[in-house]
């Protein structure tokens, strides 16, 4: 028996903003439905943001559990960061400017449904 991770569904109260984001994070194509955008990028499951009218931010790191969170590797995380950042994500730790980014390391942060990822050096 194969087993593969064939999609990944976030809630959001707002696809618009969650869809946008995770398509200009990731590339690939986005497709909108009503009640669900599909991410389709290159060497990923899809990234299924699914229409959820009450979600609510996880309060993480700060509070409560965080529920999941993706990492990904990037080969630059000074241009990942930039990226993120751009599309609509909020850093986490560190909270402050990153200053010059170290090109080792890894951040945290929140998309604008306020789920957690990662970006970390390959």
């Amino acid at each position: 028996m194969n087993i593969a991770l064939s999609s990944v569904i976030i809630d959001a109260a707002d696809l618009e903003p969650e869809g946008f984001f995770w398509h200009r994070l990731l590339g690939g194509s986005l497709t909108r439905t009503p009640t669900h955008h599909f991410v389709r990028a290159p060497g990923l499951p899809v990234l299924v943001i699914q229409s959820a009218p009450g979600q609510v931010a996880p309060d993480w790191p700060n509070g409560s559990s965080q529920q999941m969170h993706l990492d990904f590797a990037v080969d630059d995380l000074s241009s990942a960061d930039r990226t993120a950042t751009e599309a609509g994500a909020s850093r986490l730790r560190p909270a402050d400017g990153v200053g010059p980014v170290p090109e080792k390391g890894s951040r945290v942060y929140s998309s604008p449904a306020g789920h957690p990822f990662c970006l970390r050096s390959a």
